[in-house]
C-alpha cells in the first residue's frame, strides 16, 4: 500500500495562505482579521501544523507527496478558466503567490502542479502523472475544504482512486461550512484525522519491517 499511495497538497500556497498574499490584496490587517480571522487561526494553529507532521511522516515511508497550486501558465493569465477570470482570480506565472507557504516547501525532487481550475483534475494532467506513478490510495489536504479539495475528492473518486481525506488538515472560511462540506463528500472518500492516518502509515511501515 505504501508503495501506491500519495499525498496531495491542495492550494497551500502564499496566494490564500498568507494574510499579505494577493488574495487579499487591497485590504488593510484588520479588514483581513473581520472577514478572514477565523479561517487564518484555524489554519495556523490546526491545519498547518497537521500537514506538516503528515507530510514529515510520507516522506520518511517513501509515499510521494505532490502539491498543487493555484497558478497561470502565462504572466497575463489568458489560460485561465472562463470561471477565473470571471471571478478575477489570477496567479502570475513564476510569482511569489504561486509558490507553495515555507513551512510546507517541497523537496527538489517533489512534484508541484500549477492549476487554473477548482479541480486539479480538470485543468492539469494529474491523472496521467498518478497513474504513472502507480498511485491508487490518495490522501489529500488543503484549502479550501468546500471548493478545491472538494473538488479534487469527488473527481479522484470519480476517476476510480481510493480517497483519504484528512479532516484536520483542510480548511475553509468557518466551522460552519467546514461541517457542510465534510458530509456532504463523505461518500466520496474516508476521512481520518492526521493522527490517525500517520499512525496507519507508522503501522503499515513497522510491519513492513
Amino acid at each position: 500500500m505504501l508503495g501506491a499511495s500519495a499525498l496531495l497538497l491542495v492550494d497551500l500556497q502564499n496566494y490564500c495562505c498568507r494574510r499579505d498574499g494577493g488574495e487579499y490584496r487591497g485590504l488593510d490587517g484588520t479588514a483581513v482579521d473581520v472577514r478572514f480571522g477565523e479561517f487564518f487561526r484555524t489554519l495556523e494553529t490546526v491545519t498547518l501544523p497537521a500537514v506538516r507532521r503528515l507530510q514529515e511522516t510520507c516522506r520518511a515511508a517513501g509515499i510521494e507527496v505532490m502539491y498543487t497550486v493555484i497558478e497561470s501558465l502565462t504572466r497575463d493569465g489568458r489560460d485561465r478558466s472562463l470561471d477565473y477570470k470571471i471571478s478575477g482570480l489570477h496567479v502570475p506565472r513564476g510569482s511569489r503567490d504561486a509558490r507553495v507557504i515555507d513551512e510546507l516547501a517541497p523537496l527538489e525532487d517533489e512534484i508541484v502542479i500549477p492549476k487554473t481550475s477548482s479541480s486539479v483534475f480538470v485543468s492539469t494532467n494529474i491523472d496521467f502523472v498518478l497513474r504513472n506513478l502507480g498511485v491508487r490510495h490518495l490522501a489529500i489536504c488543503g484549502v479550501l475544504t468546500d471548493q478545491c479539495v472538494e473538488s479534487a475528492v469527488r473527481d479522484a473518486c470519480d476517476l476510480g482512486y481510493l480517497v483519504t481525506l484528512v479532516t484536520d488538515g483542510c480548511a475553509t472560511l468557518t466551522a460552519e461550512r467546514q461541517e457542510a462540506s465534510l458530509r456532504a463528500i463523505r461518500g466520496y472518500c474516508r476521512q481520518r484525522t492526521s493522527a490517525e492516518l500517520i499512525a496507519e502509515i507508522e503501522g503499515l511501515m513497522a510491519a513492513a519491517g
